[in-house]
């Protein structure tokens, strides 16, 4: 009887320890699963706010360090498209002078720039259309069939396949077994890069935080090899992972951050 008592009680110790042993690794499991997708939330922010500052220093030959301006460049401010061209002139007693002409050809909204990206897709190589396998309009994704071709470097039916993601907003007019020549434009594409709905007012609130929080903005100018250079460093003060501190010695197990203070930098320790 007693042993029969001992077994019983062993088998519950054990029935317990292994529940515990169990929901403890899934806690672990799912803990892990909800930090990488809070980050992820994180890192697309700060590639948002990235990209923002380098078209502000674009723009104004700076970053800046205040979000205010940062804000109300992204929602007021242009961004100028410009051409560069080069001419050498002879001059008199021999020697040569370049002349260099910069002539602004676009205006584009600083907000559609740094959301929206537009890519040309030429035509791969010479030879003999076949068909589209997609039309204007639609959204595509990278690695899709774009349409087909006989290549006249082997003459075999190549399908060219999409570098990019976004939606089509022209197509070329090209009909069967129309000659085409490489290099030629066949479509456009319009990526969005960032969700163009965000509230931009909160742009420099780290999401998921509460109550909110907000990234540490440092960008100056300093001295660098006897030059003055610009420097930028965007940082997570509340990081979402515990294990993730400023002594770290690796960065890339520092808070979520891009750029440096002291070095011309603009890489993100995620990256």
């Amino acid at each position: 009887m007693k042993t029969r008592i001992f077994s019983i009680i062993t088998l519950l110790i054990a029935i317990i320890l292994a529940y515990f042993l169990v929901s403890s690794i899934k806690f672990a499991i799912d803990e892990e699963k909800r930090i990488s997708k809070s980050e992820a939330v994180v890192i697309e922010k700060l590639k948002l706010i990235r990209e923002a500052e380098l078209v502000y220093q674009e723009v104004n030959s700076r970053y800046t360090n205040n979000w205010d301006t940062l804000i109300n460049f992204i929602e007021h401010g242009k961004y100028y498209v410009t051409k560069r061209s080069e001419r050498i002139v002879e001059l008199a007693y021999g020697a040569d002078s370049i002349i260099v002409t910069i002539d602004t050809i676009d205006i584009i909204p600083a907000k559609e720039y740094i959301f929206i990206k537009n890519h040309d897709i030429f035509i791969a190589d010479n030879g003999e259309f076949i068909e589209f396998f997609v039309k204007q309009g639609q959204t595509i994704r990278k690695g899709q069939k774009l349409y087909s071709m006989i290549s006249s470097t082997n003459g075999k039916r190549v399908n060219q396949m999409s570098k990019v993601s976004g939606v089509i907003t022209s197509l070329a007019n090209i009909s069967a077994n129309a000659k085409i020549t490489k290099g030629d434009l066949v479509m456009q594409v319009r990526e969005e890069k960032f969700n163009s709905k965000m509230d931009i007012s909160q742009l420099a609130i780290i999401p998921l935080t509460n109550p909110p929080a907000k990234f540490d903005l440092f960008a100056d100018r300093i001295e660098k090899n006897r030059l003055m250079v610009n420097v930028i460093e965007v940082r997570d003060t509340k990081p979402v992972d515990p294990t993730r501190k400023e002594d770290n010695e690796a960065n890339n197990k520092k808070p979520l951050r891009f750029g440096s203070r002291t070095e011309v930098t603009t890489a993100g320790n995620w990256e």
